[in-house]
């Protein structure tokens, strides 16, 4: 053919070799060189962002040997690991914290001097008071502010019953209180505790309006007993336990009740579950 030039026939060295050098190369199935100035032109260009990006499928990079990053950094499971435990330091957990230092100073001073004078027993009544308001601070703070860790599960009921079980052994212990009070009130809330995790496996016993007017009620008893009350005071203070008492032995029946319908329902799912497996 005349009238091509031999750079359309691949350049000069296709023009030399003639027509055979071009045939022979497309029957070899290999693809002609391009020319170190096509490559340097194509990276001109993507570096200039005339040629669009190209990506890279994860698939494909594996296979090519490019490490895509799918794995996640060693140096970022270990932040994630800080921060989780710094999380642990938060407002609701350190209210719990003081709860349960306040636990031997409270003892300390109930037994201070004897146990028996009126200026220690009022100090006493206020490390009481203020282990019992910051029971009251430290669940709404962790549900409200989405503080709630497996810490303040673990730690809120021990700080709960540990307060309030140095207060009852040291009144009985003093002879300010029955001791089948303190039996009965301490029985309660470790048999319920105990049963909790007994059912854990089918739901979990919600706290109710009855076990919250227990606390308050229980609270209020104990600090009345905790001063050195005389007159119409200390007689008021045993009725108020009384009432204390009953509310426990009521809310306990009823944590009983519900936890026996728990096991009931879950163990009727599982049977419906599994019957439905294997139908």
């Amino acid at each position: 053919m005349t009238g091509v030039p031999a750079s359309a026939a691949g350049g000069p060295s296709a023009a030399k070799g003639g027509p055979v050098g071009g045939v022979s190369g497309a029957a070899s199935g290999a693809a002609p060189s391009a020319p170190p100035d096509a490559f340097s032109a194509t990276a001109a260009e993507a570096r200039a962002g005339v040629l669009p990006a190209v990506a890279v499928v994860p698939g494909a990079a594996s296979d090519a040997g490019i490490d895509s990053g799918s794995k996640p950094a060693r140096g970022a499971k270990i932040a994630a690991a800080a921060v989780n435990q710094a999380s642990v330091w938060n407002i609701a957990n350190l209210l719990t914290m003081l709860r349960l230092l306040l636990v031997p100073g409270f003892v300390a001073l109930m037994l201070a001097d004897g146990g028996y004078d009126p200026a220690w027993r009022s100090f006493a009544w206020a490390a009481f008071a203020v282990a019992m308001i910051t029971d009251l601070f430290d669940g709404h703070l962790a549900r409200t502010y989405n503080l709630v860790t497996d810490f303040g599960k673990i730690a809120d009921p021990i700080a709960d019953k540990a307060i309030m079980g140095a207060a009852l052994i040291c009144l009985s212990g003093l002879g300010d209180l029955p001791w089948w009070v303190t039996i009965v009130i301490l029985g309660r809330e470790l048999g319920i505790t105990l049963l909790r995790f007994l059912v854990i496996r089918y739901g979990v016993i919600p706290a109710s309006r009855g076990g919250k007017l227990k606390t308050l009620g229980q609270g209020i008893a104990v600090g009345m007993y905790i001063l050195a009350l005389t007159g119409w005071l200390a007689t008021a203070r045993f009725w108020v336990m009384a009432l204390a008492v009953v509310l426990t032995v009521v809310t306990g029946l009823d944590y009983v009740r519900q936890a026996i319908v728990l096991r009931r329902q879950g163990i009727a799912e599982r049977k419906a579950a599994l019957e439905e497996a294997e139908a």
